[in-house]
């Protein structure tokens, strides 16, 4: 099953570690994936990817322990990510767990930056110079 966690309370392996101290308002992280999917034939072509594959597009939320605590899916394998958590957060009938005020979610650069969400910033390999020093 999944369901929102408990927003209000960072976890303690998060809180008490100083490599995280960044991320101490941070609720989550959001990403989307590709899943092949088999469809009838008159849907194929809306979810035909560049690769020539039917492809749905996933978007799901996860917590720091991992656990998936919003997933959305159906969408076509050509959707953009920003474009269906926007559908997300726009329509009541999605239930999307807003994150409270003063806290955000991860999400990569495919997403826009906005309140409650944290988008890397563009242009800048944060990462690089430490993944060719280990």
């Amino acid at each position: 099953m999944i369901k929102p966690s408990d927003m209000t309370k960072v976890p303690a392996h998060i809180e008490n570690n100083p490599q995280f101290q960044h991320f101490k308002g941070c609720v989550g992280a959001i990403d989307g994936t590709l899943v092949h999917a088999v469809l009838p034939i008159g849907d194929q072509n809306r979810y035909r990817g560049r690769k020539g594959d039917c492809m749905q597009n996933v978007v799901a939320a996860c917590d720091f322990n991992m656990l998936f605590t919003y997933v959305i899916a159906g969408w076509e394998g050509t959707a953009h990510d920003s474009r269906i958590l926007m559908d997300a957060l726009t329509d009541p009938r999605l239930n999307f767990p807003h994150p409270p005020t003063r806290k955000y979610y991860l999400v990569d650069a495919g997403f826009s930056n906005m309140r409650g969400f944290l988008a890397p910033y563009r242009q800048c390999t944060y990462w690089l110079p430490d993944f060719n020093a280990r």
